[in-house]
């Protein structure tokens, strides 16, 4: 931990007054402080950064959003920030795990997730996978009806019923957002069982008549791009599912509700909208019956709860001239930034300058593209922006980048994954701890196969010809 030299909760002039750092102050201050304390600068140059406050602000508006006589189990989406420190912070906070694979499965316990706060989400359970999840005790939501059927098999098997919550996940087909890569309710989604397709509503009621240990519901339309007034649509579909189910029944059946997450997220400036609060609103208006108390629900937000809380950091190595267009060459690319530079239409980030020291560049606004170090020409996390001239030595900072980003990269040209570190901000100043420790060479020549490297040399020579040294056929 580092605190920095002067604390940031001064007392004003007013008594009593105490000033309070809003969420750009707090990014440049956790950039200063991590300059001085070498965490970005010469051997580190890039690094990400998670704001803790911010983050369990967030968490604490989203139980708030939500209370009510339904009870609620809030499940962060693993894949939005892979790290078990967040998530052991965050269920520290009162949130569960949404997990799509057993790597992410085995996070959530790594960080002390109770098995009964865990659900498990994906469209390709194996056998394997379904039989760990059912011995774990955490909840399956099944993503087609095969997926049933598997299910069922491994209960007989048992013998006995499953310890977590069984669901199915359903398509209600209400339609994409802007973004199609993120939208999962669209009429040819890879997810759920369509509701809209012909026979298709009938054989989900056949297959929870037949399965009495199906007692969930689960829906998710999408995420960034998907408007509130879709994603409740959606919403409202599998609560009038859940309601014939029940009636067909004769009995509740259903007891629960997942209704997935995937709000979207600003990434336009500092703001956070929309709230938790805007889309709990909204359902409650539209979906009055999912509040009574009648059934539970499960969210999976991901990126709305960790985006706006992080930040990438990156050194400027070099700067050039290039058709009239100055162009400053960073250690944050497509690596770290992968939909940006693949997507840029759909996920812009915006872009801060700052010099060395972490302090904003003065100056007039030229036109700059920012780039990445991948060996590749459209590794461009920002095209024809204007900033204040960025030289050699400047920091880039991307905003909004707590969700997905580096927590996920890409290992691309092998470049070393940087090192991501919590922070908080107060009277005493900034203190960092570290999530994820930088990438060392010797754990990326391990992860590529540098204890096999004799591996294929018998397979390379030719029959019967022993291999020499240096991999050469002897002789």
């Amino acid at each position: 931990m580092q605190p920095v030299d002067k604390p940031v909760g001064a007392v004003g002039p007013g008594a009593g007054s105490v000033h309070v750092p809003g969420p750009a102050e707090r990014r440049d201050l956790a950039l200063r402080e991590a300059v001085r304390a070498g965490l970005l600068g010469a051997g580190n140059p890039a690094a990400g950064f998670l704001d803790i406050d911010a983050l369990l602000a967030g968490v604490a508006d989203l139980h708030a959003a939500f209370a009510g006589p339904a009870p609620v189990l809030h499940t962060f989406a693993v894949k939005a920030a892979s790290l078990v420190p967040v998530l052991r912070v965050l269920a520290q906070a009162g949130m569960g795990c949404e997990v799509a694979s057993p790597g992410e499965l085995a996070q959530a316990l790594a960080a002390g997730v109770e098995p009964q706060r865990i659900v498990l989400d994906s469209p390709a359970k194996t056998w394997e996978e379904l039989e760990v999840a059912l011995d774990a005790g955490v909840a399956v939501n099944a993503d087609n009806l095969q997926e049933v059927e598997r299910l069922a098999a491994l209960l007989q098997r048992r013998g006995r019923r499953a310890a977590g919550v069984l669901g199915l996940r359903v398509n209600p087909q209400v339609g994409a957002g802007s973004i199609g890569a993120m939208s999962t309710a669209s009429a040819h989604s890879k997810f759920g069982v369509p509701l809209r397709d012909p026979g298709a509503r009938e054989r989900v009621m056949a297959a929870f008549a037949a399965h009495p240990w199906l007692t969930r519901v689960h829906v998710h339309v999408g995420s960034q791009g998907c408007p509130l007034d879709l994603m409740a649509e959606g919403v409202e579909a599998a609560y009038r599912l859940a309601e014939d189910i029940n009636r067909a029944a004769g009995r509740p059946q259903v007891t629960s509700i997942d209704i997935g997450g995937g709000l979207p997220v600003n990434f336009a400036d500092d703001e956070v909208h929309p709230s938790f609060a805007d889309y709990a609103g909204l359902l409650r208006t539209r979906v009055p019956g999912l509040f009574d108390g009648r059934y539970s629900l499960v969210t999976e937000f991901g990126r709305s709860v960790v985006a706006k809380h992080g930040f990438i950091a990156a050194v400027v190595e070099y700067t050039k001239e290039s058709g009239g267009r100055r162009i400053a060459i960073t250690h944050a690319g497509a690596h770290l930034a992968t939909r940006t530079v693949f997507m840029p239409e759909s996920w812009p980030l915006r872009v801060l300058a700052r010099d060395a020291h972490g302090l904003p560049k003065p100056g007039p606004l030229m036109v700059q593209d920012v780039a990445g170090p991948c060996c590749f020409a459209g590794d461009l996390v920002a095209q024809a922006r204007p900033l204040p001239e960025l030289e050699a030595g400047d920091l880039v900072v991307l905003c909004d980048t707590g969700g997905y980003y580096v927590s996920t990269p890409w290992s691309y040209n092998s470049l070393l994954r940087p090192g991501i570190h919590g922070y908080t901000v107060g009277e005493n100043g900034v203190r960092f701890a570290t999530v994820r420790p930088p990438q060392s060479l010797a754990e990326l020549l391990a992860e590529s196969g540098a204890s096999c490297a004799d591996a294929l040399l018998d397979l390379a020579a030719p029959a019967g010809c022993p291999v020499g040294a240096g991999g050469a056929p002897a002789g």
